[in-house]
């Protein structure tokens, strides 16, 4: 009897035991579940929060006055306005603080400035379409076939050539005029034969960015001929050696600040019939003029009239007669050099009015405040084939330093028409 009690209670603790575990793990479960639901409200109240945040920034409910701090720096008129004013506080502290952080930059970094409210408001206002949502429609298409296999690539040897920024070009022409009467013509009138030849070389530079290196050398001499000059056989009726060069920095687009250099006189002698007085020599007179200033590159008329336009406020020339016998001829106050300063105007145009037909011009015009000097080279070419060209010179000049004619004044003209062969390289 007494092992059986025993074993009755060997059981009962055995069950008291049993059913304390189920306790226990049920609790377990229970904490178990409650932290997962905890968990689960966490996570929804973040969803929820992130949405109330996104509403509100869809809906514009962000404080925009701030903007102005981190914006790009724009000069708006608002600060301004109130530093000018009488009654500087809007009622509104925000916008007030935000004004004056952005006048103290505007006085103290204006280099930070870049906008101004004007230049927004030309700009427009924000597109009233950028809050709406954007959907993409994807279109679902079947897949591609794969791309073929391209070749290697085979090694191509590059060859880079240093750029040159000289041009060299030059024309020239020699051509020829012969007139004859018989001594009893009704008009009167006699015989001669002329001939006139030119050549003009250019050398210049042009790196195509900021400088420009201009040089053209212009050389023209005509002789003619007349049965009633007893004293010369011949005698210049054209005659020029001209140098000019310029050099030249970019201003802008078609302006350049210029200096430029022009040395001009003549080949031989020059002569009237039936006189043996000298006009001109050679270094007789000579000048050489240094001018200071502006070019403007001409291109008009859709690229057929192009040329240079140059003001050179500050000039200095220098005169040089070699002859004695032409000292008062050219001013020179009986001393063989003569310095002066003063204003210069070069022109130097061409219009190519149709394939066969070109004018080209020249104007210069130099004054020392004591004498005036303007010259005016019209010269208007017909192109008959590609080597035979006429040509129809005309050039009026004025020049007060020069003897008065009791007939032109100080008006001089010369004209001439030929007929010869012409070529350009």
């Amino acid at each position: 009897m007494r092992y059986r009690y025993i074993v009755l209670c060997v059981v009962a603790v055995c069950l008291a035991q049993g059913v304390s575990a189920q306790r226990d793990t049920r609790q377990q479960i229970l904490n178990e579940l409650k932290g997962y639901v905890d968990s689960i409200k966490v996570l929804r109240h973040q969803l929820d929060s992130i949405n109330r945040l996104n509403d509100s920034l869809r809906k514009e409910t962000v404080d925009g006055r701030y903007y102005r701090l981190f914006a790009p720096t724009t000069f708006y008129h608002s600060g301004a306005n109130k530093a000018l004013s009488l009654n500087p506080n809007s009622g509104d502290e925000v916008t007030d603080a935000v004004d004056a952080a952005m006048m103290n930059v505007y006085l103290n970094r204006p280099d930070l400035v870049k906008n101004t409210e004007s230049q927004l408001q030309k700009t427009g206002s924000v597109r009233e379409d950028v809050n709406q949502e954007v959907k993409q429609d994807v279109e679902l298409v079947d897949q591609t076939a794969p791309l073929p296999d391209e070749p290697e690539a085979v090694p191509v040897g590059i060859v880079v050539t240093k750029p040159n920024f000289w041009s060299f070009k030059g024309d020239g022409f020699l051509q020829f005029l012969q007139n004859y009467v018989t001594g009893n013509w009704y008009k009167g009138g006699e015989s001669n034969y002329s001939a006139v030849g030119a050549v003009t070389l250019e050398l210049n530079y042009n790196d195509k960015d900021k400088y420009l290196f201009e040089n053209k050398l212009e050389m023209k001499l005509g002789f003619q001929t007349s049965r009633s000059d007893s004293v010369h056989k011949f005698k210049t009726n054209n005659d020029v050696l001209r140098l000019t060069s310029k050099l030249g920095m970019q201003a802008s687009k078609k302006w350049y600040y210029s200096l430029q250099l022009l040395a001009y006189t003549q080949f031989a002698k020059g002569l009237k019939v039936n006189d043996e007085f000298v006009y001109s020599d050679f270094f007789s007179p000579f000048d050489l003029n240094i001018g200071l200033g502006m070019e403007y590159k001409v291109s008009a008329l859709k690229g057929k009239l192009t040329g240079t336009l140059n003001f050179l406020p500050l000039a200095y020339n220098l005169r040089y007669v070699g002859r004695r016998s032409l000292f008062d001829a050219n001013g020179m106050n009986g001393k063989h050099t003569m310095h002066e300063f003063g204003a210069q105007f070069t022109g130097d145009v061409k219009w190519q009015i149709v394939d066969q037909i070109a004018w080209k011009s020249r104007l210069y015009a130099y004054t020392s405040y004591k004498r005036a000097l303007v010259e005016w080279e019209n010269m208007i070419e017909f192109k008959v084939t590609k080597y035979i060209s006429a040509n129809l010179f005309l050039y009026p000049r004025f020049d007060d330093s020069s003897v008065r004619d009791d007939e032109h004044g100080y008006w001089q003209f010369m004209e001439y028409s030929s007929l010869g062969l012409s070529y350009t390289f």
